[in-house]
């Protein structure tokens, strides 16, 4: 049974050894609560009906049903939960659709014990709290307004020459040795960057900015 005051809080990674961590840290704090866990964003939806968390720590890259989707469905059926992003990735994309996507919180996974149980309350109490790289990312975002493509990480671009040769995500990771997820991480980030709705596009679009030149060779890292 539920301690009064206590914070209930919902896990969700497809890793279960992050799963375990989470779960030994919350073990900690006499105030948080672990209410469940979930592996992928559709076990996340699920639980957090049947559970109702206070606060759901989300991870962003998941296969299938992906992080800022999940929130954005969590949101939608149960706004008064509230999701703190929890990802290794820092990419500016990344930060904006999670927060549009109803994210009160978005750190990342290096941070401290004690910080992370104080975002846990302060998203409990309705405050925000950003990894100062998300809020840099923020504030890029307000106060530039790059090329098509010239925000492109040197990983997405590699991405983006594989697409031009006609590999699909499988054969990107392969290439790349990477995870599939990874993989369409990059080619959701790069169509967003990029402002266009389908790899035919972004491949037309790179070549009429010598984003590649030639099917298989990218211009710069």
């Amino acid at each position: 049974m539920t301690e009064p005051n206590r914070i209930r809080v919902l896990i969700v990674d497809d890793h279960s050894v992050v799963r375990t961590g989470l779960r030994l840290f919350l073990m900690a704090y006499d105030d948080l609560e672990l209410v469940g866990e979930a592996a992928n964003g559709e076990q996340a939806a699920r639980l957090c009906l049947e559970v109702r968390p206070d606060v759901v720590l989300m991870d962003l890259v998941m296969p299938g049903m992906d992080g800022v989707a999940t929130t954005r469905a969590i949101r939608e059926h149960s706004p008064g939960i509230r999701v703190i992003a929890l990802t290794s990735f820092r990419e500016q994309d990344l930060v904006q659709r999670a927060l549009e996507a109803g994210a009160i919180g978005y750190l990342l996974k290096d941070v401290s014990a004690d910080d992370l149980a104080d975002a846990i309350r302060a998203a409990h109490a309705g405050r925000p709290t950003l990894a100062n790289e998300a809020t840099q990312a923020l504030i890029s975002a307000a106060t530039q307004a790059p090329a098509p493509g010239r925000d492109l990480t040197g990983r997405e671009r590699q991405v983006l020459a594989l697409m031009a040769e006609g590999l699909s995500n499988p054969d990107i990771a392969k290439r790349l040795v990477i995870s599939l997820s990874t993989v369409k991480f990059h080619v959701s980030s790069i169509l967003f960057k990029l402002g266009v709705d389908g790899r035919g596009e972004a491949i037309a679009l790179a070549l009429q900015h010598h984003l590649v030149t030639r099917p298989g060779k990218s211009l710069s890292p």
